[in-house]
């Protein structure tokens, strides 16, 4: 299937759900608690391994029982760490607030060490990048450590893709650096200054990306599908009732990473990818969620 290097953050997702947030000052009731891997690089990793590839993990984490769950996590799926441990730090986690209703959530993040990522953390990692067939990284790791590890994927040929996530401004030398950016709806008007909320508004919003020096954005739509500059729109891949949205950008960038290292054609990329995400809503929480390339090959 191809080599992914994955540079991103691990954290422990603690997840609660209730039927609505609480207000400033207020103690609530939740339904129920949940507390699972996550982390968006660790996610994609997660996405990209059960379709397949030969993934790499690039972080850093603390020494703590979080770090042993990172370590279960990546020795059950396959995935090779690239970490640097830090004693003197902790590792990352995220408090998740999922809507006991609708499935949506919000969630407020702590990357711990792996907020320590420096573009020294990538010069170590040098060979794994440029071995890799795909580059992936998000933005909850420091913006320079991303860079470095992008301008290191690029010189070495790998196909290179950015997760603009959380939403951040961006230099143009970066965004000239991705063969693929995927932000979703919030994250593209934030990179472009276009609302997108409809097919024609994705259009427009990949046209300004790409006046940044973006190659070929995606745009990820929710329910939608995906919106693949040059193509159109990739329609969602429905495989059953949505349980949580949690990790459904993450399946996504993971499964398209995995099917591009494989040599898969873009346009085939994004629909496979559109199913690993659909079927990742099908199921409560992040990592967890993330199905194997059987499940989605059946579905599709």
């Amino acid at each position: 299937m191809g080599k992914v290097a994955v540079l991103g953050v691990f954290v422990a997702d603690l997840a609660f759900r209730a039927d609505r947030l609480p207000v400033m000052g207020e103690t609530l009731l939740g339904h129920s608690f949940a507390m699972n891997p996550g982390g968006k690089g660790s996610n994609q990793a997660v996405a990209a391994a059960r379709m397949g590839a030969e993934v790499t993990m690039i972080t850093r984490l603390g020494d703590d029982n979080f770090a042993t769950m990172a370590d279960a996590l990546w020795e059950s799926d396959g995935i090779t760490p690239h970490v640097t441990r830090d004693a003197g730090s902790y590792t990352g986690a995220a408090h998740i607030f999922v809507d006991a209703v609708s499935g949506d959530n919000a969630i407020i993040i702590a990357p711990g060490a792996a907020a320590d990522l420096s573009p020294a953390d990538l010069e170590n990692a040098r060979d794994v990048i440029e071995g890799a067939d795909v580059f992936i990284t998000q933005l909850e790791q420091p913006l320079d450590a991303a860079m470095r590890g992008l301008e290191i994927a690029r010189g070495a040929g790998a196909v290179t893709i950015l997760n603009p996530a959380p939403a951040a401004a961006l230099p143009r030398e970066m965004l000239a650096l991705c063969d693929y950016v995927t932000p979703n709806e919030t994250e593209a008007e934030a990179l472009s200054g276009v609302k997108v909320t409809r097919v024609e508004d994705a259009r427009r919003a990949c046209a300004a990306l790409k006046g940044l020096g973006v190659a070929r954005p995606i745009i990820t739509m929710g329910a939608q599908g995906a919106y693949l500059d040059g193509h159109g729109l990739v329609p969602a891949v429905k495989a059953g009732p949505v349980v949580e949205t949690t990790g459904a950008g993450d399946a996504f960038n993971g499964g398209f990473a995995a099917c591009l290292a494989s040599g898969m054609a873009p346009e085939e990329a994004a629909r496979v990818a559109c199913a690993v995400a659909g079927l990742s809503v099908t199921r409560a929480g992040a990592a967890p969620s993330m199905p194997n390339r059987d499940e989605v090959m059946a579905l599709l």
